[in-house]
């Protein structure tokens, strides 16, 4: 089998030892996709509908880059550190995968790697070459 990996180019990933996504086979497997801005930062301080927005982005970004789309996606998993929040997130997933809708959880967290991050979503798609 044969392994390939993107990189976002977040500062974490080479601190922490990871890449943005790795296609092993006909799996992609994107990590938890944090609200980075474009530039760096947080993208949308306070608004989890936007923050919710962000990740999906910078999730179908890595799946392109491994020849993959959201349409391939069979599992997300949301965590965020205000579940009442949870219909401004829900609908942003709605919006990205409503029309083929993975597995999911939506988890409340104590913390994410920023205070200022509100949302943080992984994603795991099956896509044959």
């Amino acid at each position: 089998m044969t392994f390939e990996r993107t990189f976002s180019g977040a500062p974490w990933e080479a601190r922490v030892g990871y890449c943005r996504a790795v296609r092993a086979g006909d799996h992609v497997y994107v990590t938890g996709t944090a609200p980075v801005a474009e530039g760096g930062g947080v993208h949308a301080p306070g608004d989890a509908y936007a923050q919710a927005r962000r990740c999906i982005e910078i999730i179908a970004k890595a799946l392109e880059d491994l020849g993959a789309d959201l349409s391939q996606v069979v599992r997300t998993r949301i965590f965020v550190t205000d579940i009442s929040r949870w219909a401004e997130i829900g609908r942003a997933h709605a919006e990205a995968f409503g029309a083929h809708p993975p597995a999911t959880t939506m988890v409340e967290v104590k913390a994410l790697i920023d205070p200022a991050m509100l949302v943080e979503i992984e994603a795991d798609a099956v896509s044959p070459r």
